[in-house]
């Protein structure tokens, strides 16, 4: 344990208070996030704990501190993604002692910078970059389709590719589409909702129309790439924990020359019937020896959604962990009993 004080100039006690936040709330949360003790006195800051984590800690108020600049309102979740980002660049660092920051991958749309938020999103950018068929598996919120649309759209902006197809197997999360006004298109449209809203964010609404209008964007279900062959396209299969390993195997052979695949998936999110196996599951059994295809595994560190989601997370999976259920005796003995009944009341 060490105890390091740091300056932040220039000094503004208005950039301050929006630095530390609410009753110094986002002091509170870096503490938390990198077990350290941060003091403050004006713009003088005492930090202490392990030499590293103060390290990262300094960075961390550094980057808030230069985000104040220009007026903008920080708040939990902006200090949320500032701490996944120093953590990926401190990770880098000391994975390699001669990459420089620069090695992080950044994709330019003509919105904004995208930078990943973590070491996790970093290997992935740069799998993506290097492998034609590339898998990202990992709990919701962890940027996995976001990362994979933003890189085809680096792709068709570089003209490297000529389309960007995005796709979804139709399956029902516990209800039926039957009962949906509308023909097939319209039925399977809210399906495909996540995947608009990243394309809106980085290209513009008007852009995209137009590109979906001209099919250079095409979204569609699954079943629709029975019998295609893709050439250099960028195609995206999400939600892929839903395809069958019939579907799987019929998608990746889809792809032709020219083209990358990005295939993004959540273990714990499987809407199959019962007695089904997961595609994704079965395809990273395996294709997992196979030197062309890359494999991204996220987990709830990775959360860069709201600081509840990746606690959320967190807490299922320990529920739903092999450990819990045979440390639990008792929740199997209570429902012996009641299976016991239901047999005895079925047979009488």
């Amino acid at each position: 344990m060490k105890t390091e004080e740091i300056t932040i100039e220039p000094y503004d006690s208005q950039r301050l208070a929006n630095l530390c936040g609410q009753f110094d709330e986002h002091l509170r949360q870096i503490e938390r996030r990198l077990s350290v003790e941060i003091k403050n006195r004006g713009n003088l800051f005492q930090l202490t704990g392990d030499g590293q984590r103060i390290e990262t800690a300094t960075r961390v108020i550094d980057s808030l501190y230069e985000e104040t600049a220009d007026g903008k309102h920080l708040t939990p979740h902006n200090v949320h993604l500032i701490l996944q980002e120093s953590g990926a660049i401190t990770l880098q660092s000391n994975s390699d002692e001669n990459e420089t920051p620069s090695a992080v991958p950044v994709i330019k749309t003509k919105r904004g910078i995208i930078k990943p938020r973590g070491p996790h999103q970093a290997d992935y950018l740069k799998r993506i970059t290097h492998y034609d068929i590339n898998f990202g598996v990992g709990p919701a919120g962890t940027g996995k389709t976001y990362l994979a649309v933003a890189s085809a759209v680096d792709a068709l902006e570089k003209e490297s590719i000529r389309r960007i197809l995005l796709v979804r197997p139709a399956v029902e999360a516990g209800e039926k589409l039957g009962f949906l006004p509308g023909d097939l298109a319209e039925k399977i449209n809210p399906y495909l909702r996540p995947l608009y809203d990243a394309l809106y964010e980085m290209l513009g609404f008007e852009r995209v129309a137009k590109l979906i209008e001209k099919q250079v964007i095409e979204v569609a279900p699954l079943a629709y790439m029975r019998g295609r062959t893709l050439n250099n396209s960028f195609i995206i299969l999400d939600e892929s924990q839903n395809t069958t390993k019939e579907q799987m195997k019929m998608f990746l052979t889809r792809i032709g020359f020219g083209s990358k695949a990005v295939i993004t998936g959540d273990y714990t999110q499987v809407d199959l019937p019962k007695g089904v196996e997961s595609g994704l599951k079965h395809a990273m059994r395996v294709l997992h020896a196979l030197p062309g295809i890359g494999f991204t595994n996220f987990t709830s560190k990775d959360v860069v959604r709201h600081t509840l989601v990746q606690q959320i997370i967190e807490a299922y999976e320990d529920e739903e962990s092999p450990e819990k259920n045979q440390n639990n005796p008792k929740e199997r003995s209570s429902i012996n009993p009641t299976q016991s009944n239901n047999q005895s009341e079925t047979t009488q």
